[in-house]
């Protein structure tokens, strides 16, 4: 490791496991003091999914890749590294302040902020129950928000600052998850929103789309697979699953690229959103831009006639149009 990250301080949320884990483990390794965190002692996903339920292949992946962030800073701290575990549920703000606080006390500063905590599941407009839609959507944007509420001041004072908000590619829509997707959807919202705010202070924040090695992947991701199946009644492209299956690698190989948008010289890269993958792949989606317009004539009035508007939206729309919502769950 070049240690690019020597004397930072990162906090990184939901780092008990999976993708936080790996992000948390390779900055250390980078240099970066890092506090681990996660809502309580033990892995939440033991806890949260029932054995008897699952398949016995799904339950055994998920033990092996269980942890908390005590078990992530012990990591760290065998190492050779600095870290410190914090528990709590980050989507409640005065747990926040106090994770902030924490930082500044230990550590003199709070440098880099990795906002990786989630509710993952999935579910149908008609299935989800609203604890369920709570629990996906408050647990990633709410707590993005908090964190960076209470951590921002002390990086204005300092004129740097590295804010990293977890999404998903679930983001643009992905049907059967209609509150991950729209937690995803609210992360990316709050990026671009703050990477403006925030620019002309030397703060940079921007949102990434993770694949890599998880608890909840082992459980969830098969499950989709069998809804998606249940509905299609077709088993997904197996050279896409094979894809989605090289590029949930180690998640500690996702580290380098947090790492290097941390660095003085990344300070012009802000309100992105990048998809990387544990396999080396990163990707950069676009920003939104209108691609079709039309306006009443000049004179007219702003009042549309109905009967007007099947050439006015062929005209928006383009004479190749095809519905996005009649596109596979599998492409973007």
């Amino acid at each position: 490791m070049s240690r690019s990250l020597e004397g930072k301080v990162a906090v990184v949320t939901g780092s008990g496991q999976g993708i936080g884990k790996g992000i948390a483990v390779g900055l250390a390794r980078e240099g970066a003091k890092v506090i681990t965190n996660n809502r309580k002692k033990g892995s939440g996903s033991l806890k949260r999914y029932n054995k008897a339920e699952m398949p016995e292949e799904d339950w055994k992946k998920m033990v092996s890749l269980a942890g908390d962030a005590e078990s992530t800073a012990e990591i760290i701290k065998a190492e050779g590294g600095e870290a410190m575990p914090f528990f709590g549920d980050v989507s409640k703000p005065e747990v926040a302040e106090e994770l902030v606080r924490t930082a500044m006390d230990t550590w003199g500063a709070i440098d880099i902020i990795v906002n990786n905590a989630a509710g993952l599941g999935t579910g149908s407009i008609t299935s989800l129950t609203e604890e369920q839609w709570d629990y996906m959507t408050v647990s990633r944007s709410k707590a993005a928000f908090n964190l960076m509420h209470f951590a921002v001041p002390h990086m204005m004072e300092k004129k740097y600052g590295r804010i990293f908000n977890c999404a998903s590619d679930a983001w643009v829509g992905l049907p059967d998850n209609d509150a991950y997707s729209t937690s995803n959807a609210g992360v990316v919202g709050l990026t671009w929103a703050a990477a403006k705010e925030l620019y002309r202070y030397g703060i940079t924040v921007n949102a990434y789309c993770p694949q890599g090695e998880s608890p909840a992947h082992a459980v969830d991701y098969n499950k989709m697979l069998r809804h998606v199946k249940a509905i299609t009644g077709k088993d997904p492209d197996p050279r896409l699953l094979a894809a989605v299956e090289r590029d949930h690698g180690d998640p500690v190989n996702l580290a380098p690229f947090i790492a290097y948008l941390s660095q003085e010289e990344a300070g012009n890269i802000s309100g992105e959103v990048f998809a990387m993958k544990s396999s080396g792949t990163i990707e950069r989606y676009c920003y939104p831009v209108i691609t079709g317009r039309a306006s009443r004539p000049e004179g007219e009035g702003p009042l549309w006639k109905v009967d007007e508007l099947k050439d006015v939206f062929s005209e928006i729309l383009g004479e190749d149009y095809v519905s996005h919502a009649s596109k596979s769950a599998w492409q973007r």
